[in-house]
Formats: C-alpha cells, structure tokens, sequence
C-alpha cells in the first residue's frame, strides 16, 4: 500500500481525497493547504489530518498529490521529486514549457513516476473509442461552457483548450508542423474564446475550438478517417462510430442507409454502432492507474512527456491568440 498525501484541498482537491480513499492501493495520510477555511472544512469532512508544512507532509508519504493552482505546480513538485517522491500532478503540469523541461530532468535524476492529470484520457467516452482509431486525418473539436469566476486567471486555452490539444497529440500520430490560432477577450484580461488549428506532418488537421462565456455547455470531439466517422461526447459519455463498408456483392441491407457514389461505382453501406460506456470515474480512474504504475513499475499512461507536449503546444497557441488580440486592442 502506497502512503499519500494531498497538496490543495480547494473543489478539485476534495475530490481528489474523497476517490483516494475509495483506492485500496492507497493509504491517504493527509494533506496540506494554505487556506485555513479549507483546512478545517477538509478535516471536519473527512477527518484526516491537516500537515502544519509541505515538508512534513512529503517526508510522511511516498506518493504526493500536487492540485494547487498552477503557478505553484513546479515549486511543489520538485521539492517533492528533489525528495524521491512519487508524483501526480494537475493539468497544465506547470505554469511554462521551460518548467516543464526543467521538471523533466529533475524527475529522470530521482527516478521516480510521475503522472499528469489529464483526466479526459479516462473519460468512459473516450476509453470506448480508443479501438477505433486508425489514422485520424480531420478533426473538429468543441469545449464550451459558461462563465465560471473560478479559473479566469488563466487563459482558455491553458484552462479548456488543453484538454483537446492532449487528445489529439495522444490520437494523431505524427510530427506537429504549423499551428494556427486567434481568439478574444471578453470578460476577463485574457482570451475567453480561441480557435486553433494544428496541421500535422501526415496531412491530418485540426480545428479546436474553446470558450467559457457560452450560453451551452459542450464537450465534443469528432474524428474523421478512412472509411469512418468517430464522435466522443466527453460530457454527456457517448460514443458512435459510423462506418462505411463495400457490399462485396451481398445485398444491401433495407434497414441501414447507403452511399451511392455514381459514375458506375458499386455503393457503400453505412453501419453505426455506439460502443457500450463502462461508467466509471475519471478522476478515481487516472489516481489509481498512477498506483499501478508504481507498484508495477511500468510508465505512467500520461506521463510528464505527455504533459510538456501539452502545454507546449498550448503555449504556441496561446502565443498566437496573444498576437491576433493586440492586434484586436490596436
């Protein structure tokens, strides 16, 4: 059993405690948090214990759970590391690609795991489309929801758009050739609404798209390649395939639409099918894989590399949505 402790226990850290203690790999030792309000809130909920420091908490434990807002991710996390701690670490995996880098070596020279928070990769959805994916050539993608005062501080693109950009780094497999990107403040001093476009080595595009000053809420990748059609719904959890197929000389069937392409070709069928969607949550899913690739030794399913090719890209996007609003502004 791993000992483990939680660092910020503001909404997303309450969560995190409350599936660690579902986790039978894990023996939740505590946590710590700057916010007294906090502190006694999360020990009065769950009646674990409250660290006094962050160093007393690392010494205490073998795994350490890092959900603090962002621009402390690095600091905590390589005084974690620096003490051959285990770590989990929130999306964006810190404030800046040279963190990232630095982050890198400094866990490559502990030698311990450490995985990222990108929790749509266990979205039920997602896990149920994973085996249709072949070669992805065009993709759209849609995160939307309204205004939250909570998480304004960052850009929607670190906030909202990263999640897609993961998704499609982790499904195309290729070099990233040109980024394209433009977006608008509304509300707050950095962009609420962005659009991207990534064209990829392999001829494959895609086109994100990113708010949170919506009037609905959506959460939706659709995923074009040879022969097939995929569509995730990270929010409502579905997931339908259209496939076309050739008839090979058997009989149509009446039940299902063809495609007829003239010209004397011979026409196609369409078959969908919605994969069944194992519920499960994501959040409680990615910590206890994060257990088993610690007690099995084996790489993490989102590991650091993962999170600096995130962000990574999301800071090129956010460069250019940056450039096209002083633009606005002017």
């Amino acid at each position: 059993m791993l000992k483990i402790g939680v660092i910020g226990a503001g909404h997303l850290g309450k969560i995190h405690i409350n599936c660690i203690k579902q986790i039978p790999d894990y023996q939740l030792i505590g946590f710590y948090d700057t916010n007294s309000d906090i502190v006694n809130s999360v020990k009065a909920e769950s009646g674990i214990r409250a660290f006094e420091t962050i160093d007393e908490l690392i010494e205490a434990v073998d795994v350490v759970d890092i959900v603090t807002p962002t621009f402390a991710h690095f600091e905590h996390a390589a005084h974690a590391l620096k003490r051959s701690k285990h770590v989990f670490i929130e999306k964006p995996i810190v404030a800046t690609p040279e963190e990232a880098l630095q982050l890198m070596d400094i866990a490559h020279e502990a030698n311990v795991k450490v995985q990222v928070g990108h929790v749509e990769r266990f979205n039920p959805a997602f896990l149920a489309a994973l085996p249709f994916f072949e070669t992805p050539m065009f993709i759209e993608t849609h995160r939307l929801s309204g205004f939250n005062t909570r998480g304004i501080d960052v850009p929607v693109i670190l906030d909202l758009m990263i999640h897609d950009i993961d998704i499609i780094l982790h499904v195309v497999k290729a070099n990233l050739r040109k980024i394209s990107a433009s977006g608008v403040a509304v509300v707050s001093d950095s962009a609420d609404i962005a659009s991207a476009r990534l064209e990829f080595d392999n001829g494959c595009v895609a086109n994100l798209t990113a708010s949170r000053i919506s009037l609905k809420t959506m959460r939706k990748s659709r995923f074009f390649q040879r022969d097939a059609y995929i569509s995730v719904d990270f929010l409502e959890k579905e997931t339908e395939i259209v496939r076309i197929k050739d008839l090979n000389g058997r009989k149509p069937d009446p039940l299902l639409p063809l495609m007829d392409p003239g010209n004397g070709k011979e026409a196609r069928q369409l078959y969908f099918e919605r994969p069944a969607i194992i519920p499960i949550n994501a959040i409680h899913t990615e910590l206890s894989s994060f257990a088993e690739a610690i007690l099995r030794n084996i790489p993490p399913q989102v590991t650091i590399m993962d999170g600096y090719q995130a962000l990574n890209v999301s800071h090129q996007v956010l460069e250019k949505v940056n450039n096209s609003l002083s633009r606005i502004q002017v």
